[in-house]
């Protein structure tokens, strides 16, 4: 039996109507709240999904519903290097918006500098259907190696692990910025990569290792603004204070029991100090380092 034109016209637009109908009762949106990133440094994106159904939609673990496709400007498609984890299961309720974030450094690997195209899908498997959100551009850059440092780290039973702490700076949007890697001895491979703040051009960070192989930062932020930052051998903050000119300029320096502190400069007292305000020294730079 044959068929009309007409229908197959009308067959076609019934087709493409369920289509847009299944797009106007889920949509699927990828945030990122930067554009460029260092190489091995942390990715957060964040995939929020409107339900407009009218029923209740189900969610488990992270892997069963939602994915990525990841390409280099070439088209060349991101081999993943690892699978989603995490993720409790939960529902959503017609009308309502759910927020999922993820680091995307773990299951793909940017090793190399360039641009890349992301977007997320996911799957409704209460229909057996999937969902794409529009693709977003994101940048790997390489950093400029300004300093390293390897250390020692006790293993049980045995010698210790050597790692190496490095820093490196690397332009974003105009301004430079401060990296810390922590990486082995060989840099094979990275522990952690992150941002420590923002750096003048002029001025060249002052690093030191502690007795107990944590770092202590002291850089420059602005004409006569300071950072100090002590960071552990896992590259957790541990310590976060402000420091200006005053009658000289701050420095880090070493006491006679091994304990690295800041000298000279003034002291500002900021609600994003780490130890908080309420416990933090006023009255010397010199601080207890706490464990991490």
């Amino acid at each position: 039996m044959s068929i009309s034109r007409s229908a197959w016209v009308e067959t076609a637009g019934l087709f493409l109507a369920l289509a847009f109908a299944a797009q106007a009762q889920v949509s699927v949106e990828l945030l990122i709240d930067q554009e460029q990133f260092l190489r091995d440094e942390s990715l957060p994106v964040k995939v929020r999904i409107v339900n407009r159904s009218g029923q209740t939609l189900h969610f488990g673990p992270l892997a069963e519903w939602l994915s990525f496709n990841v390409e280099m400007r070439d088209g060349k498609l991101v081999q993943k290097a690892g699978e989603l984890s995490g993720g409790e299961q939960f529902t959503l309720e017609s009308s309502m918006i759910a927020t999922r974030l993820v680091d995307l450094s773990g299951p793909f690997k940017f090793d190399l500098p360039g641009r890349y195209k992301i977007s997320a899908v996911v799957k409704v498997n209460d229909w057996k259907e999937e969902f794409a959100s529009k693709s977003k551009q994101l940048e790997i850059v390489r950093g400029t190696k300004i300093w390293e440092q390897e250390f020692g780290v006790p293993a049980d039973g045995g010698a210790p692990e050597v790692r190496k702490y490095v820093l490196q700076q690397a332009q974003y949007q105009k301004r430079l910025m401060l990296y810390l890697r922590v990486a082995d001895a060989g840099e094979r491979y990275s522990i952690r990569c992150l941002p420590v703040g923002p750096l003048v051009s002029f001025s060249r960070p002052e690093a030191q290792v502690d007795r107990v192989n944590n770092l202590h930062l002291l850089f420059q932020t602005g004409a006569r603004s300071f950072r100090y930052a002590v960071y552990s051998p896992s590259a957790d903050l541990l310590v976060r204070q402000y420091h200006e000119y005053g009658s000289s300029r701050p420095v880090l320096r070493m006491n006679d029991v091994g304990n690295i502190f800041v000298n000279g400069g003034v002291r500002r007292i900021l609600t994003d100090d780490l130890p908080p305000p309420a416990v933090a020294s006023t009255s010397t730079n010199e601080v207890s380092v706490p464990k991490p």
